[in-house]
């Protein structure tokens, strides 16, 4: 984690994106337009490892059947649940890698008719949740021609990284993050910094740089990423960006070659 960055120039932060601001996101009590039949919400900070607190950011996407694809689910609040009821039936749920599942019981039981869909080892976490499918690299043809996903091999979380065509958003969970550096405190603010997960721009943080595995695999996947004409950007953990995201992804994968 503390080891020096392999290319500092990624580091800099870019002016020319244009994220949005944090504080629009965590006031706003029902999900915001991204991009055509494209929304975001913020739910409640989560605790993982170490005592660190992390935002969290959900996608809903509503497909081409009208049914919503709704990805890495936050708490469902009452003003969430009737967004949902007035905007379409909920289709399909997605975790895109194995740390967030957090609020998977309470989507299972509020929406029994959606399918679940597990990035791998998810469904190893989650014991008492019915998944439909693992996901891979493989798209679905529930939401072929209209999602692409790719899988990227990670030895801490495998994460299934998604392209929405209609907005031309890439939409990614941990592999990038870009979090306001006052997000946390102490010693934790410290790791934040060293491990490149606060920042202006996203970057990828040092441990998964350490976790991406095989490094010849990763490439190959990433360049599937480089190869979508990306617009946007939707992070889990950063703000989101509106313009200039493959210019900017292109940066934040520099340090792989």
């Amino acid at each position: 984690m503390t080891r020096s960055d392999p290319n500092p120039a990624d580091s800099t932060p870019n002016p020319s994106h244009n994220p949005i601001p944090e504080q629009d996101q965590s006031t706003d009590p029902v999900p915001q337009v991204f991009g055509p039949d494209i929304w975001i919400h913020d739910g409640p900070q989560v605790e993982g490892a170490a005592g660190f607190r992390f935002p969290t950011r959900m996608a809903l996407i509503r497909l081409a059947d009208g049914g919503l694809f709704v990805w890495s689910p936050v708490a469902l609040t009452p003003a969430l649940a009737n967004w949902i009821t007035e905007t379409g039936p909920v289709r399909h749920i997605v975790a895109p890698n194995a740390l967030h599942h957090v609020f998977l019981p309470a989507w299972q039981v509020a929406y029994p008719q959606a399918r679940i869909h597990g990035a791998p080892g998810v469904a190893e976490k989650r014991e008492e949740i019915r998944f439909a499918s693992l996901l891979g690299d493989a798209v679905p043809e529930d939401w072929k021609g209209q999602i692409e996903q790719v899988l990227i091999p990670n030895r801490i979380a495998d994460e299934v990284v998604f392209f929405h065509r209609a907005s031309a958003t890439v939409i990614v969970t941990d592999l990038l993050q870009a979090m306001p550096p006052g997000s946390f405190r102490g010693w934790r603010a410290l790791v934040a910094r060293l491990d490149l997960m606060t920042g202006d721009t996203p970057r990828v943080p040092r441990k998964f740089r350490m976790a991406l595995r095989p490094r010849d695999v990763v490439r190959g996947r990433v360049e599937h990423v480089l190869g979508w004409p990306a617009e946007r950007l939707i992070l889990a953990h950063g703000r989101p960006v509106t313009r200039d995201a493959h210019a900017l992804l292109r940066r934040a994968f520099r340090w792989l070659y």
